[in-house]
Parts: structure tokens; sequence; C-alpha cells
């Protein structure tokens, strides 16, 4: 119990210190007998590095741990811009309006 508590204290404040949006899924016993399952997939165990929604995840028997790879802009001129998803990239582009070629500036993310 004392080392499970030092590890939720660890993953607190690894989270706080990262950009990234993160989340954990915890398993019951035998319920991730064939890897982990997010947004409707099968993941192997192991590491992944990238999965369809852009999270780079850990998958074990008792957890599945992922993190975002994209920073939602929230910093940007809101009336000449607007922001579109790039699955490419993983993140999100920020564009004007009246010519989607031509990228704004952008001064702040969260994750």
């Amino acid at each position: 119990m004392k080392s499970f508590l030092i590890f939720l204290v660890a993953m607190g404040i690894i989270v706080t210190l990262s950009d990234a949006y993160c989340f954990s899924k915890m398993y019951k016993p035998g319920e991730a007998n064939k890897g982990c399952t997010l947004h409707g997939k099968l993941y192997p165990f192991g590491e992944i590095a990238r999965t369809e929604k852009c999270f780079k995840c850990s998958c074990s028997q008792e957890t599945m741990r992922c993190c975002s790879l994209f920073h939602t802009p929230t910093d940007y001129d809101k009336e000449n811009c607007k922001v579109i998803f790039n699955k490419k990239s993983c993140d999100y582009d920020v564009v004007q309006k009246s010519d989607p070629s031509r990228e704004c500036f952008v001064s702040s993310r969260v994750g």
C-alpha cells in the first residue's frame, strides 16, 4: 500500500510537470489478457508510440497509461483565425479564416 501511495504521488508530480493531457485506465485481474482497449481498438502489451487518436500509451495487464501528442491552442486571434486538427502531425494548426494556407501566431497552448 505504501509503494502504491508513493507511485500515485510520483505520477501526480509527473503529470503536473508535463504539457500533455494524460490519463490511466486500471484493469481488473484477467480483464486485459490480450492487450489494452482504447477507443474500441485493441493494442498489444508494451509501448504504443501513436494510437489512431494521437495518444502515446503504455499497456500492461494491470494498467493502460496514455498521454496526448497534441496541445490545444488557447491564445490566438479568434476573430481572424480558426483551429484545424491535423491527424498527420497529431496537432492543431491555427490558420487564417480568409486564407487557410497562412498560419496564425499562437502564444499559448494547453495539453
